[in-house]
């Protein structure tokens, strides 16, 4: 079973990520709260996600291969999953909670995610398809830590293309 393991939000670019239990994903906006929602993330206005997602998996491979705990958040993703490759979830519509969410593109690595983390390698470690994916919200709701992760079938992709032209446009 695909489930939520961890939620992290900030309220702004380079504040420790912190936990929460649960949280309200608002349509084609992100996370209450989260940084990005707010206007005030490190790539805010340049190249940020609604929402980010990384495996448990690919965290716990980090800490085995690299000698890198980044299961303290810093790996600046918001959910944590369990039990579900998020590669496959590129170009998929799936629920979380009372949320709908489709997955973007993948979130690679960089060095700010590295600069924050304060640990020479994060970058690097993140690399190979650890380093997450972005999604968006097609359908608010709340989601808790535990919430299965149920995929909902293939996107066409053209809804994200329209979200991301409005907000640059500022629509």
């Amino acid at each position: 079973m695909a489930a939520v393991e961890t939620i992290y939000t900030t309220p702004e670019g380079s504040a420790p990520m912190e936990t929460v239990e649960g949280i309200e994903a608002v349509e084609r906006q992100g996370l209450r709260g989260d940084r990005y929602m707010k206007g005030t993330g490190y790539y805010s206005g340049m190249d940020e996600c609604e929402v980010t997602l990384i495996e448990s998996e690919a965290i716990e491979e980090i800490r085995d291969d690299y000698d890198i705990d980044l299961s303290d958040g810093r790996h600046r993703r918001n959910i944590v999953t369990r039990g579900v490759s998020v590669q496959d979830l590129l170009d998929q519509e799936f629920r979380i909670g009372e949320a709908t969410f489709e997955g973007t593109r993948p979130r690679p690595p960089c060095a700010h995610v590295e600069q924050v983390a304060d640990e020479s390698g994060v970058a690097r470690a993140l690399k190979n398809h650890r380093g997450g994916i972005c999604v968006s919200v097609v359908g608010g709701g709340e989601l808790r830590v535990g919430d299965e992760l149920e995929v909902l079938g293939e996107t066409d992709g053209e809804d994200v293309a329209d979200a991301i032209k409005s907000r640059l446009t500022g629509q």
